[in-house]
């Protein structure tokens, strides 16, 4: 998550936005890395705006991070990224009201609290939620940790109440260290969390590890870890490198800051990927691109200690822009949450959120597309 000039909270109302990209609009790619089985092709459904402010059961409503559809239900579960400090760590369940016509509202219908290993909501800034999937076996959420705090992240299953059920084994090289050897970089951790059809799980990195190489930048790129688990055990199976873009946009106030990482991935099948590279720069505002990744013959590197310091070939996942959401008109806030899911009318969607950061400058900020096209396998 990135966190970026945080103001306190001033709305309360829900309100839907009009944006530039007339609902049908219809965008197409073909052909990803060249394979035209992988094609998929995307139909605009329209934007939805909960402002900063708004409360839900006495706790500020914010800071959506992962999303998820539940087909028992036809909701949607949303993580929020608040460290138990606005209230306990958290989840939402979600109804998202479109259809074939569009996206007219986004609700809640529940809030849930998230529970420590002792049955306990979690205390202040001991944990940040960052993603959310349903598994075979319970919910599956990801915490990025605190790189500063030197606080592991981790991958856990927690119950539909939020109680603690397991914990995924962290790999070695990723827990953070006290002189930035190895390890997470603080705000650049686990960020995405995807679950295949097998039941395999992948996390990623939203940038590289220490030991990796560095972090994105105006000319370079930066090499984010994809960690494979075996969803039953926990256990690590593999590691892949997903190479993020350099910071496409460079910032227009002076002496701005601006970063790109990969804010989420989304399992389309057990080898192919939706992943959202999510920029900011200051002045400018958000890039948002949907890229598709095959991790077909791409190396496992859990055996290379270091990216950096490695004579071994590697060749990291293969990737293909999808989707520019500048590109095509709208103007993108923090998306950090994507879902594949059902309408009302039984169409299959695309949904996107945003993390406001619980910033008056921001909004959580949904979007809708119909699936007219998917990789075929």
């Amino acid at each position: 998550m990135t966190k970026r000039f945080l103001a306190a909270a001033a709305f309360v109302l829900l309100s839907s936005t009009v944006s530039a990209t007339d609902i049908g609009a219809t965008f197409e790619t073909a052909c990803p890395f060249g394979d035209c089985a992988a094609g998929i092709s995307l139909s605009y459904l329209g934007e939805f705006v909960i402002p900063t402010g708004h409360m839900e059961n006495g706790v500020e409503f914010g800071g959506i991070s992962g999303l998820d559809f539940d087909a028992a239900t036809g909701h949607y579960l949303a993580i929020s990224d608040d460290r138990s400090e606005r209230g306990p760590a958290r989840f939402y369940e979600l109804d998202v009201d479109v259809d074939a016509s569009g996206l007219k509202g986004v609700s809640v219908v529940k809030q849930v609290t998230l529970k420590d290993k002792n049955g306990a909501p979690f205390a202040a800034r001991t944990v940040d939620p960052e993603s959310i999937r349903l598994g075979k076996d319970g919910i599956y959420w990801g915490s990025e940790g605190d790189g500063k705090a030197l606080l592991a992240p981790f991958v856990r299953v927690a119950s539909p109440d939020g109680s603690f059920v397991r914990e995924f084994k962290l790999p070695e090289g990723f827990a953070p260290t006290a002189d930035k050897s190895t390890g997470i970089r603080d705000n650049l951790a686990f960020e995405d969390l995807a679950v295949a059809p097998s039941g395999d799980v992948f996390v990623g990195v939203e940038a590289a590890l220490y030991q990796d190489g560095p972090n994105p930048s105006l000319t370079s790129g930066s090499l984010s870890r994809i960690v494979r688990y075996d969803g039953a055990t926990g256990e690590p199976k593999a590691e892949y490198v997903y190479p993020v873009s350099p910071i496409p946009q460079a910032a227009t106030k002076a002496d701005g800051g601006n970063d790109n990482g990969m804010s989420e991935m989304l399992a389309l099948d057990d080898h192919r990927l939706l992943a959202v590279e999510r920029s900011y720069a200051q002045g400018f505002g958000n890039s948002i691109k949907i890229m598709m990744m095959d991790l077909t013959d791409s190396t496992d590197v859990s055996a290379i200690a270091s990216l950096a310091k490695n004579d071994q070939l590697v060749v990291p996942a293969r990737r293909s822009q999808v989707l520019d959401l500048r590109a095509i008109g709208l103007i993108p806030d923090n998306i950090e949450a994507m879902s594949l899911g059902k309408a009302k009318d039984g169409t299959d969607v695309l949904i996107l959120g945003s993390d406001n950061n619980f910033s008056t400058s921001q909004k959580t900020q949904f979007y809708a597309f119909k699936i007219l096209r998917r990789p075929q396998q």
